[in-house]
Protein backbone atom coordinates (compact mmCIF):
# COMPACT_ATOMS: atom_id res chain seq x y z
CA UNK A 1 0.00 0.00 0.00
CA UNK A 2 1.62 3.09 -1.32
CA UNK A 3 0.45 6.92 -0.37
CA UNK A 4 2.36 8.24 -3.15
CA UNK A 5 2.14 5.73 -5.87
CA UNK A 6 -1.14 4.35 -8.01
CA UNK A 7 -1.51 1.00 -6.66
CA UNK A 8 -1.56 -1.84 -10.17
CA UNK A 9 -4.81 -2.46 -11.21
CA UNK A 10 -4.73 -5.74 -11.24
CA UNK A 11 -7.64 -6.37 -13.63
CA UNK A 12 -6.41 -4.08 -16.12
CA UNK A 13 -2.90 -5.65 -16.24
CA UNK A 14 -4.23 -9.34 -16.30
CA UNK A 15 -6.69 -8.05 -19.64
CA UNK A 16 -3.74 -6.30 -21.26
CA UNK A 17 -1.78 -9.42 -20.95
CA UNK A 18 -2.11 -12.31 -23.65
CA UNK A 19 -1.28 -14.99 -21.18
CA UNK A 20 -3.14 -16.85 -18.26
CA UNK A 21 -2.08 -15.03 -15.36
CA UNK A 22 -1.63 -16.78 -11.78
CA UNK A 23 -1.62 -14.54 -8.59
CA UNK A 24 -1.79 -14.83 -4.99
CA UNK A 25 -1.02 -15.61 -1.87
CA UNK A 26 -5.17 -15.84 -0.93
CA UNK A 27 -5.53 -17.69 2.60
CA UNK A 28 -9.24 -16.77 2.95
CA UNK A 29 -12.64 -16.49 1.06
CA UNK A 30 -12.72 -13.10 0.36
CA UNK A 31 -9.72 -12.55 -0.67
CA UNK A 32 -9.79 -15.37 -3.20
CA UNK A 33 -12.73 -14.21 -4.18
CA UNK A 34 -11.63 -10.85 -5.18
CA UNK A 35 -8.56 -11.95 -6.72
CA UNK A 36 -10.85 -14.20 -9.35
CA UNK A 37 -13.00 -11.72 -9.86
CA UNK A 38 -9.51 -9.84 -11.61
CA UNK A 39 -10.01 -12.32 -14.38
CA UNK A 40 -6.81 -14.59 -13.22
CA UNK A 41 -6.61 -17.72 -14.18
CA UNK A 42 -4.97 -19.47 -11.13
CA UNK A 43 -5.31 -18.83 -7.50
CA UNK A 44 -2.21 -19.18 -5.26
CA UNK A 45 -3.13 -20.56 -1.79
CA UNK A 46 -0.83 -19.54 0.89
CA UNK A 47 2.92 -17.69 1.66
CA UNK A 48 5.18 -20.08 0.64
CA UNK A 49 5.50 -21.44 3.99
CA UNK A 50 8.36 -24.05 3.19
CA UNK A 51 11.65 -25.29 4.95
CA UNK A 52 13.82 -22.28 3.74
CA UNK A 53 10.64 -19.53 4.55
CA UNK A 54 10.58 -17.66 8.03
CA UNK A 55 7.45 -15.28 7.06
CA UNK A 56 5.99 -16.39 9.90
CA UNK A 57 8.55 -15.79 12.55
CA UNK A 58 9.45 -12.51 11.04
CA UNK A 59 6.48 -11.06 9.78
CA UNK A 60 4.04 -13.12 12.12
CA UNK A 61 1.68 -14.19 9.05
CA UNK A 62 1.01 -17.76 8.48
CA UNK A 63 -1.88 -19.91 6.33
CA UNK A 64 -3.20 -23.27 8.10
CA UNK A 65 -3.33 -24.61 4.94
CA UNK A 66 -5.84 -27.09 4.96
CA UNK A 67 -8.33 -24.15 6.10
CA UNK A 68 -6.92 -21.85 3.62
CA UNK A 69 -7.30 -24.37 1.08
CA UNK A 70 -10.72 -25.31 1.97
CA UNK A 71 -11.95 -21.56 2.08
CA UNK A 72 -10.17 -20.59 -1.39
CA UNK A 73 -12.32 -23.78 -3.13
CA UNK A 74 -15.80 -22.30 -1.97
CA UNK A 75 -15.00 -19.27 -3.12
CA UNK A 76 -13.73 -20.96 -6.57
CA UNK A 77 -17.00 -22.61 -5.90
CA UNK A 78 -19.25 -19.38 -5.86
CA UNK A 79 -17.42 -17.45 -8.42
CA UNK A 80 -17.81 -20.10 -10.93
CA UNK A 81 -22.47 -19.57 -10.55
CA UNK A 82 -20.79 -16.00 -10.24
CA UNK A 83 -19.45 -16.10 -13.59
CA UNK A 84 -21.57 -18.08 -15.22
CA UNK A 85 -18.87 -21.15 -15.47
CA UNK A 86 -15.28 -19.78 -15.21
CA UNK A 87 -13.43 -22.08 -13.61
CA UNK A 88 -10.37 -20.82 -11.67
CA UNK A 89 -7.58 -22.98 -10.63
CA UNK A 90 -6.39 -23.63 -6.71
CA UNK A 91 -2.67 -23.85 -6.10
CA UNK A 92 -1.44 -24.79 -2.46
CA UNK A 93 1.48 -22.94 -1.96
CA UNK A 94 3.41 -23.86 1.09
CA UNK A 95 4.65 -26.48 3.53
CA UNK A 96 4.17 -29.37 1.14
CA UNK A 97 7.17 -31.30 1.37
CA UNK A 98 5.96 -34.97 1.57
CA UNK A 99 3.28 -37.05 -0.62
CA UNK A 100 1.27 -37.31 2.36
CA UNK A 101 0.81 -32.95 2.09
CA UNK A 102 -0.32 -33.17 -1.16
CA UNK A 103 -2.91 -35.54 -1.07
CA UNK A 104 -4.04 -33.79 1.82
CA UNK A 105 -4.22 -30.70 -0.30
CA UNK A 106 -5.98 -32.07 -3.47
CA UNK A 107 -8.26 -33.75 -1.25
CA UNK A 108 -8.91 -29.82 0.25
CA UNK A 109 -9.64 -28.84 -3.00
CA UNK A 110 -6.05 -27.59 -4.94
CA UNK A 111 -6.37 -28.44 -8.65
CA UNK A 112 -2.13 -28.11 -7.98
CA UNK A 113 0.45 -28.27 -5.67
CA UNK A 114 3.60 -25.81 -5.62
CA UNK A 115 6.78 -27.84 -4.80
CA UNK A 116 9.66 -26.67 -3.73
CA UNK A 117 11.44 -28.53 -0.99
CA UNK A 118 10.69 -32.11 -2.69
CA UNK A 119 12.17 -31.07 -5.84
CA UNK A 120 15.35 -29.61 -4.34
CA UNK A 121 15.78 -33.12 -3.16
CA UNK A 122 16.32 -34.54 -6.43
CA UNK A 123 19.60 -35.67 -7.50
CA UNK A 124 19.32 -33.29 -10.69
CA UNK A 125 18.41 -29.83 -8.42
CA UNK A 126 20.93 -27.22 -8.99
CA UNK A 127 21.68 -26.72 -4.98
CA UNK A 128 22.43 -30.42 -4.09
CA UNK A 129 20.64 -30.74 -1.40
CA UNK A 130 20.26 -27.42 -0.52
CA UNK A 131 16.75 -24.80 -0.78
CA UNK A 132 16.61 -21.43 -0.60
CA UNK A 133 14.25 -19.29 -1.90
CA UNK A 134 13.91 -15.73 -3.77
CA UNK A 135 11.80 -14.43 -0.12
CA UNK A 136 16.02 -14.86 1.19
CA UNK A 137 17.33 -11.83 -0.86
CA UNK A 138 15.13 -9.21 0.05
CA UNK A 139 17.50 -6.25 1.07
CA UNK A 140 15.75 -5.03 3.43
CA UNK A 141 13.64 -7.75 5.34
CA UNK A 142 15.01 -11.31 3.93
CA UNK A 143 12.38 -13.82 5.28
CA UNK A 144 14.58 -17.34 3.57
CA UNK A 145 17.30 -18.94 4.76
CA UNK A 146 19.95 -21.22 2.93
CA UNK A 147 18.10 -24.91 4.41
CA UNK A 148 19.99 -28.38 3.98
CA UNK A 149 17.21 -30.51 2.56
CA UNK A 150 19.28 -33.00 1.36
CA UNK A 151 19.39 -35.50 -1.58
CA UNK A 152 16.87 -38.23 -1.82
CA UNK A 153 17.18 -40.00 -5.04
CA UNK A 154 16.40 -39.24 -9.11
CA UNK A 155 13.44 -37.21 -9.82
CA UNK A 156 11.63 -40.05 -11.75
CA UNK A 157 11.55 -41.76 -8.11
CA UNK A 158 10.97 -38.64 -6.07
CA UNK A 159 7.37 -38.07 -8.76
CA UNK A 160 6.70 -41.99 -9.88
CA UNK A 161 8.66 -44.21 -7.91
CA UNK A 162 9.41 -46.73 -6.85
CA UNK A 163 10.01 -45.44 -3.42
CA UNK A 164 12.47 -46.96 -0.92
CA UNK A 165 11.97 -44.60 1.74
CA UNK A 166 8.66 -44.21 4.20
CA UNK A 167 9.17 -40.70 4.64
CA UNK A 168 6.55 -39.58 2.43
CA UNK A 169 9.96 -38.13 0.04
CA UNK A 170 9.50 -40.20 -2.97
CA UNK A 171 6.81 -41.66 -5.18
CA UNK A 172 4.41 -38.71 -4.54
CA UNK A 173 2.09 -39.70 -7.89
CA UNK A 174 1.96 -43.16 -6.38
CA UNK A 175 1.04 -41.96 -3.03
CA UNK A 176 -1.62 -40.00 -4.45
CA UNK A 177 -3.10 -42.65 -6.46
CA UNK A 178 -2.77 -45.21 -3.49
CA UNK A 179 -4.83 -42.68 -0.85
CA UNK A 180 -7.42 -42.40 -3.53
CA UNK A 181 -7.46 -45.44 -4.42
CA UNK A 182 -7.99 -46.56 -0.49
CA UNK A 183 -10.61 -43.97 0.22
CA UNK A 184 -12.64 -44.78 -3.01
CA UNK A 185 -11.53 -42.19 -5.70
CA UNK A 186 -10.83 -43.08 -8.98
CA UNK A 187 -10.98 -39.15 -10.62
CA UNK A 188 -9.20 -36.02 -8.80
CA UNK A 189 -11.82 -34.17 -9.49
CA UNK A 190 -14.13 -36.43 -6.95
CA UNK A 191 -11.11 -36.89 -4.53
CA UNK A 192 -11.62 -32.75 -4.55
CA UNK A 193 -14.90 -32.87 -2.85
CA UNK A 194 -13.73 -36.00 -0.30
CA UNK A 195 -15.40 -35.72 3.26
CA UNK A 196 -12.27 -34.60 5.31
CA UNK A 197 -11.97 -34.07 9.19
CA UNK A 198 -9.40 -31.69 10.32
CA UNK A 199 -7.76 -32.95 13.18
CA UNK A 200 -6.38 -29.95 15.21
Amino acid sequence: VSRTQEPLDLKKFIYDLDVPVIVGGAAGYTPALHLMRTGAAGVLVGFGGGASLRTESILGIHAAMASAISDVAAARRDYLDESGGRYVHVIADGGLGTSGDIVKAIAMGADAVMLGTLLARAEEAPGQGWLWGPEAHNPHSPRGVRTHVGTVGPLGELLNGPSRHVDGSSNVIGALRRAMSTTGYSELKEFQRADVVIRS
